[in-house]
C-alpha cells in the first residue's frame, strides 16, 4: 500500500462556479451535462499551484464553511456572472439571490471576513466583498459610466486592455511594486457607492473601481481584472502574496 505522500504547501480554497440551468442539447460543444455541475477554468488552480499553494475546489456546502475555513489558508473567489440581490443594484430591499453561487459566496466571504483569512476576490469575487460590506453595484458599467474602455470586451482577456492607477502605499501597491499597471478586462458589472470600511484601491483612466482592500484585515483584496491569466510579473505577484499571507 503505497504512502500518501505529506506536503508543506499552504491548502488555498478555491470557490466553484455553477451552472444551474445548462443548455438542455448535450450535443452543443461545451455543454458537460443536462442537469447542474460545477466548472471553472484551469487558470485558477495553475496560478496557485505555481505560486506554491495547494489548491483545492470548494463546493456549495454552506454547512461546511467552517470546515473549509479550518482546512483553508487562503481562500479565492473567482470570477463568473450570476445576478446578485436586488439591494445590491441599489433597486429593492431583497438580500437574497435565486442563484446557488451568489447565496453560497457571499455567506464563505462574511466568514473569512469575520475570520481574518486571507481572501482574494477576482471580477465577480471583488464585487461580492463589495456588496457583503455594502456597496452597491452598476448591472451594465457601459451604461452607467461614460467611457470609451469596453469593460467586457476591449480585448481578449490574455492581453492588456487598460491602465489602472493604484494608491500609493496599498496593499496592491506592495505587491505590484507600481503605481500603474496594465490589465486586462472581462466585466459587465462594477462597484459603486463604496461605504466606509472599504478602500478603493485602484481605478481605471474612466473612474471605474479596478481594486478594492479592507483594512485591518491581513490581506483581504478584490481586483476586478483577472490575473489568473498572466504568468508572471504583478499578476503572479498576487496569487504569491496571497500563499505567502496565509502561512
Amino acid at each position: 500500500m503505497s504512502k500518501v505522500p505529506s506536503t508543506d504547501r499552504p491548502v488555498v480554497g478555491v470557490v466553484l462556479d455553477h451552472e444551474p440551468f445548462p443548455n438542455q442539447d448535450t450535443t452543443v460543444s461545451g455543454v458537460f451535462s443536462r442537469r447542474p455541475f460545477y466548472a471553472l477554468r484551469t487558470l485558477y488552480f495553475d496560478a496557485l499551484w505555481d505560486a506554491g499553494a495547494l489548491p483545492v475546489a470548494i463546493p456549495y456546502v454552506e454547512e461546511a464553511i467552517p470546515h473549509y475555513l479550518a482546512l483553508c489558508r487562503g481562500i479565492v473567489t473567482p470570477g463568473g456572472r450570476y445576478p446578485f440581490p436586488d439591494s445590491w443594484y441599489g433597486k429593492g430591499a431583497s438580500a437574497d439571490s435565486p442563484f446557488p453561487r451568489a447565496r453560497f459566496e457571499a455567506e464563505i466571504t462574511r466568514a473569512a471576513l469575520d475570520a481574518d483569512k486571507p481572501l482574494l476576490g477576482i471580477c465577480c469575487g471583488m464585487q461580492v466583498i463589495g456588496g457583503v460590506l455594502g456597496a452597491k453595484i452598476h448591472e451594465n458599467v457601459m451604461d452607467a459610466v461614460e467611457t470609451e474602455i469596453d469593460h467586457l470586451d476591449e480585448k481578449p482577456a490574455e492581453e492588456d486592455a487598460h491602465p489602472i492607477r493604484i494608491v500609493e502605499g496599498s496593499l496592491l501597491h506592495r505587491i505590484a511594486g507600481a503605481t500603474e499597471m496594465d490589465v486586462n478586462t472581462a466585466h459587465r458589472e462594477a462597484l459603486f457607492d463604496v461605504p466606509d470600511g472599504i478602500a478603493v484601491t485602484a481605478t481605471a483612466p474612466d473612474g471605474v473601481i479596478e481594486a478594492i482592500e479592507v483594512p485591518g484585515r491581513r490581506f483581504a483584496l478584490g481586483v476586478q481584472w483577472h490575473p489568473e491569466f498572466y504568468a508572471d510579473g504583478p499578476n503572479r505577484a498576487l496569487f504569491e502574496a496571497l500563499v505567502a499571507a496565509g502561512e
